[in-house]
């Protein structure tokens, strides 16, 4: 189906998006939906369960009931926002709020797109189709960061001004790292942008090409601290941004 094969990942894989919805029906024709288009699609019932399981493994997009039982969609953005693991997750409120204060709030909240109910799927569908096209950019040709410039035309990294040799690995690690520009990714996103979405390798596959990582740019002339600016987030995975203290 070409939709299906549009609405992949550059890692591959089907895009996810969780559906956060109480009424169970809406919930699961929204997914249905999505997953007509290609998307791989996901449901939590409650806030408290929304946040579990965006945490659990951080989707592509969460689409989010503003009216939810027990912790409302309000405090389940804040808590996205605050969470590195989370906070650049691109959100849809979903509410039947449609006053204009209401929406001012949900954008100061950090939703990236306000749709009310009642609504159409094609609509609903298409801002999908919009707000992950945004989080796709282009990759560029030269990235840079801090002591480090990488190029990927040439196959080079560069620490200082200084070239440092990598393995192909390496290379396709530290480029998906550094375009994340400072969002942490989980292992398993490693794996997938890395290596490919069919590889079977454990978690510990990419901690052993990290160390290698580290230790070269350690070693490099005029590497000095610039290993400190591939982050371990205990407990969640990696990412690329300027060390502190």
């Amino acid at each position: 189906m070409k939709a299906a094969s549009a609405e992949k990942s550059r890692s591959g894989r089907h895009k996810t998006v969780l559906v956060v919805e109480d009424e169970r029906d809406l919930a699961e024709l929204i997914s249905f939906n999505l997953e007509r288009e290609g998307y791989s699609a996901r449901r939590a019932h409650t806030g408290d369960d929304a946040l579990a399981e965006a945490r659990r493994q951080p989707p592509d997009l969460i689409i989010l009931d503003r009216m939810l039982p027990g912790r409302s969609g309000d405090e389940v953005i804040t808590e996205l926002r605050k969470d590195a693991l989370t906070a650049r997750v691109p959100v849809m409120m979903l509410t039947a709020k449609s006053d204009e204060s209401d929406q001012l709030v949900g954008f100061a909240l950090g939703t990236d797109d306000y749709l009310t109910k009642p609504f159409s799927m094609k609509v609903l569908l298409a801002r999908v189709h919009a707000i992950l096209r945004r989080g796709e950019p282009a990759e560029a040709d030269v990235l840079s960061a801090g002591p480090f410039v990488l190029d990927r035309d040439r196959f080079e990294t560069r620490i200082d001004g200084e070239s440092v040799p990598l393995t192909a690995t390496e290379f396709r690690l530290l480029r998906v790292l550094m375009a994340a520009r400072g969002r942490v990714l989980d292992r398993s996103q490693i794996i997938d942008k890395v290596l490919g979405a069919g590889a079977v390798v454990t978690d510990r596959t990419i901690d052993v090409h990290i160390t290698a990582l580290r230790k070269k740019v350690s070693q490099s002339t005029g590497g000095g601290d610039a290993a400190g600016w591939i982050q371990t987030v205990r407990g969640v995975g990696y990412a690329f941004r300027q060390p502190t203290g």
